[in-house]
């Protein structure tokens, strides 16, 4: 029997090395190198063929011949319908061929009920091959039929095996094969336990490659820690085609699918849907969620276009001041960015004149939106104003517009659609940068260019 060997690989970049060291040399994190043992190469594994034992690259087959970029073949790739318009939206226009695609999300964000719904709908026009590792048949079934899905054609399977699952894939052809989840997932050869970089490395590049042979869809559910980042190597984001991220609380009806990698459409597109007894239901809508006010109009409440994506969506931010007790008062920022609010509050005491050094600051975004943008800018600052001088802004007032250092408005993209979808639900007035600012507004609704913090506060 040949000797195990024994290799000491980076969890965060996947790294490997031969003897331990504090220090990882690729990506320069400390304490991140685990021992994991390897088994040595079988024979006939460097030939790169398309057995399973080979190592013919993420890829699938090795190109041994120089190929001019001209004369590759542009043939257009059909794409499969995933039976959402918000999953096919994240997905650039639906699932192609002989992609991977990672889906993560916290414990309870409904992975695999988006996963299984999908599964069902598709397996009543295409073959697939749903194997789960962590949950038996029985209860995957219990789940379907409450959630009143039809389960005519969705081909099951449940186990953890790497060679065993490649080998009823071959043997059932799918076209679109979902595994739940790859950190459960072992290939025989390799010592350590599911879950191990060394595992859930060589299992993704096993049936990524899989994939790519085989024209097969892949979708891989994927854990993640405590801090919202996929758990694993990194080596298993770069080698995916697609990392989708599932969002949302359990104490909250909503989820926002994330894209944030995306080698076949746009990154940072915002899928919304709603948690409901019968399972995940897509809103159309979502500005129209967001937008659910009261009647009666608080001071510190404020209507933003953020851009999510290839669309615009109008959310609601909420700001709170309060006297502060303590010596250093509290900066809170729910679905924003904590160090540019502290930053957007120094702007405001230099060039607007407002002090808020004794108040506790209080921020959150209707919804949970998580905006990653600086369009909220503005928006912040007048819903902060609003609330430390305890007075109501019009409920159809609408702002964006991102502040520099200097006080100045600048501009952000897109700022037409923005102001036409403002429009759309019904604002007539609306605070934006001047370059934003249309050489026509919209029939009855009022734009307020500004260049300057100054004025903005004085649109007011």
């Amino acid at each position: 029997m040949a000797k195990a060997k024994s290799a000491f690989v980076c969890t965060e970049c996947g790294a490997e090395y031969r003897k331990w060291q504090g220090q990882c040399s690729s990506c320069q994190e400390w304490n991140t190198l685990s021992e994991v043992r390897l088994s040595a190469a079988r024979p006939g594994a460097a030939s790169g063929g398309s057995g399973g034992g080979g190592r013919g690259g993420y890829a699938g087959a090795v190109s041994r011949e120089v190929v001019e970029l001209s004369n590759v073949d542009l043939g257009e790739v059909p794409r499969l319908t995933s039976t959402f318009e918000e999953f096919d939206r994240v997905l650039g226009g639906g699932l192609v061929p002989g992609s991977a695609v990672l889906l993560g999300g916290h414990p309870g964000a409904g992975k695999s009920t988006l996963l299984l719904q999908t599964a069902c709908k598709l397996a009543q026009q295409r073959r697939v091959l749903y194997v789960t590792g962590e949950e038996s048949l029985s209860q995957v079934a219990m789940r379907a039929h409450r959630l009143q899905l039809p389960t005519q054609g969705l081909q099951m399977l449940a186990e953890t095996s790497i060679e065993t699952i490649l080998g009823v894939a071959e043997r059932e052809r799918p076209e679109v094969l979902i595994i739940d989840s790859i950190q459960t997932t072992h290939l025989e050869d390799i010592a350590s336990a599911p879950g191990g970089v060394a595992q859930v490395r060589e299992s993704a590049a096993a049936l990524t490659r899989f994939a790519k042979q085989s024209s097969t869809v892949l979708m891989l559910v994927g854990h993640v820690t405590k801090d919202g980042t996929l758990a694993g190597p990194k080596v298993l984001e770069h080698m995916i085609d697609a990392s989708l991220l599932l969002e949302g609380g359990a104490d909250s009806r909503f989820r926002t699918l994330r894209g944030q990698k995306n080698r076949f459409g746009a990154v940072n597109e915002l899928g919304v849907f709603a948690m409901l007894e019968h399972g995940l239901k897509e809103v159309k809508n979502p500005s129209a969620i967001f937008l659910s006010r009261s009647e009666e109009q608080a001071p510190g409440s404020l209507v933003m276009v953020v851009w999510e994506g290839t669309r615009p969506i109008l959310v609601e931010v909420q700001a709170l001041l309060d006297d502060s007790a303590l010596g250093n008062p509290r900066r809170v920022a729910v679905g924003l960015d904590q160090n540019r609010l502290a930053m957007l509050l120094a702007v405001l005491h230099r060039h607007g004149g407002l002090f808020t050094g004794d108040q506790d600051v209080f921020l959150n975004v209707v919804g949970g939106v998580k905006v990653l943008e600086t369009s909220a800018d503005l928006a912040v600052l007048l819903a902060v104003v609003s609330s430390l001088q305890s007075r109501p802004l019009a409920r159809e007032l609408v702002v964006f517009g991102e502040v520099g250092l200097s006080g100045e408005i600048r501009p952000v993209p897109s700022g037409q659609e923005r102001i036409v979808e403002a429009a759309k639900h019904g604002f007539r007035r609306a605070i934006v940068p001047r370059a934003n600012a249309p050489k026509q507004a919209p029939e009855g609704m009022e734009v307020v260019a500004v260049d300057k913090l100054a004025d903005a506060l004085e649109a007011l």
